[in-house]
């Protein structure tokens, strides 16, 4: 069993037990994964700041183009160099925080496997500056080294890394291998070989040997094109093989001890999907997962009214109020008198308190009604009047909330089915549940109210 796990019944999946697996000090790396718009960089933030408040010397790393990070944390702007996040730790806890700059990390990593005139002419290729900043798999592949550089430094006992927001999850796990597949392909070796030949031996051989695929490219490429790719290749070939390493290196501290993955899906169809195929290839991958993370789920402290309980009181009372009657029949309106008939309640009959209590709320003594007591019969008509206007709106009032109570049971509902369906395809699966709030997170106290929910493990109202 996970040290982050707790074992709740057969029933129910394993509660994820985040404190635990935050206060372990073999827990070097956490990361949040899963589909786009789910909540990772907040879920990333989140047990930053709580990890920090428990102790450790952590670093949230994020991929968030909206910069939601640096404002919830107080920081004006999250740069490719770690910054302090301050008055979040308590006693020797620390909390650093930075956003990848995919640009900025594929340059230092040329200046730093280059001499300084190759990298010059590296950096000031138009090629490279194309695949630099925007290149399928290219951040993903940088987030992967970025992971790496941050562990080989060793200042912080537990990194928090916010995977990019792909379109699909796996990309995170793929792109090393997507980079390295085009850096060591047939079209970069055949680029290449003009350049290995050397000197005037390579020129003929580029225009004998390749006429032919040279002329096909430059049509396709464009003449300019073509040379910038050879001359970036030429510049690059010592490096192609250190791209390959380093990224088989982070792959493997992916898969070793002292590393967490949490799935973060909220609890729609298309999410829970997304992290079924994540999990699964983690296991295929051999890769250690701490569980599951369900964002943005409802739930309701009166959960015991149906949503077909609140529709039918909802629909006597637009239709006239009749579940102020006890037995739900004509002629029997606050009479006092004992129903006839068969001992099996109705529908009417089992909503009438809902409404009834909801009318309680009218006085006698508001200016429409008069002042009780005057014995002057207009008065008292009055009073009747004016009861039957309070009533009314108290009841369209009741209605509408009723309604809404319904919608709101209905959509738990949904959510529980498609919580089910994922946890009877992987039941081993630790969850931790974290109730829909009404609003972004915009601060350092948002961010630690979320870190309690997470601890918690299971929805308000569940």
């Amino acid at each position: 069993m996970s040290e982050g796990v707790d074992t709740v019944g057969m029933d129910t999946p394993p509660r994820l037990a985040v404190d635990r697996l935050l206060d372990d000090p073999e827990t070097r790396i956490i990361v949040c994964c899963g589909a786009g718009g789910v909540g990772k960089t907040t879920t990333a933030a989140a047990l930053g700041v709580r990890a920090a408040g428990r102790g450790r010397k952590a670093v949230v790393l994020t991929i968030d183009p909206a910069r939601r990070l640096a404002q919830s944390m107080g920081i004006d702007s999250l740069d490719n160099t770690p910054r302090k996040v301050e008055t979040v730790g308590a006693g020797e806890g620390e909390l650093h925080a930075m956003m990848l700059d995919m640009k900025r990390t594929f340059d230092e990593i040329v200046e730093a496997h280059a001499d300084g005139e190759r990298a010059r002419a590296i950096l000031a290729n138009p090629f490279y500056q194309s695949l630099s900043a925007g290149f399928a798999g290219t951040q993903e592949y940088m987030a992967m080294e970025k992971l790496g550089q941050l562990r080989a430094r060793d200042d912080w006992d537990l990194i928090i890394v916010d995977t990019p927001p792909s379109r699909s999850a796996l990309d995170f796990l793929d792109a090393p291998k997507r980079l390295g597949s085009f850096l060591d392909g047939k079209f970069i070796r055949v680029l290449m070989a003009p350049a290995k030949v050397g000197g005037r031996a390579g020129m003929k051989f580029l225009n004998v040997g390749m006429s032919m695929m040279t002329g096909t490219l430059s049509k396709l490429m464009g003449a300019s094109l073509l040379k910038d790719v050879q001359t970036f290749v030429a510049a690059m070939d010592t490096m192609f093989g250190g791209f390959r390493t380093r990224a088989d290196a982070t792959f493997r501290l992916l898969q070793a001890p002292g590393t967490a993955f949490l799935v973060v899906a909220a609890p729609e169809p298309d999410a829970l999907r997304e992290a079924a195929y994540f999990v699964d290839r983690l296991a295929a991958e051999n890769m250690p997962l701490a569980g599951l993370v369900l964002n943005r789920v409802h739930g309701s402290g009166a959960d015991q009214l149906s949503a077909e309980r609140a529709l039918a009181a909802a629909e006597n009372l637009e239709e006239g109020g009749i579940v102020d009657q006890e037995s739900g029949k004509a002629g029997l309106r606050d009479s006092g008198a004992e129903p006839t008939g068969t001992a099996e309640t109705t529908p009417t009959e089992r909503t009438a308190p809902i409404a009834r209590t909801a009318r309680t709320t009218r006085t006698a003594d508001s200016p429409e009604t008069g002042s009780p007591g005057t014995g002057d019969d207009t008065g008292a008509g009055s009073t009747d009047s004016g009861v039957a206007v309070d009533t009314a709106v108290v009841d369209r009032i009741t209605a509408g909330l009723l309604r809404l109570h319904a919608e709101r049971m209905q959509v738990i509902a949904r959510e529980q089915r498609t919580r089910d369906r994922f946890t009877s395809l992987h039941p081993e699966v630790a969850v931790a549940e974290v109730a829909a709030l009404p609003g972004d997170v915009h601060d350092l106290a948002g961010l630690r109210a979320i870190g309690e929910r997470l601890a918690a493990g299971v929805p308000a109202g569940a």
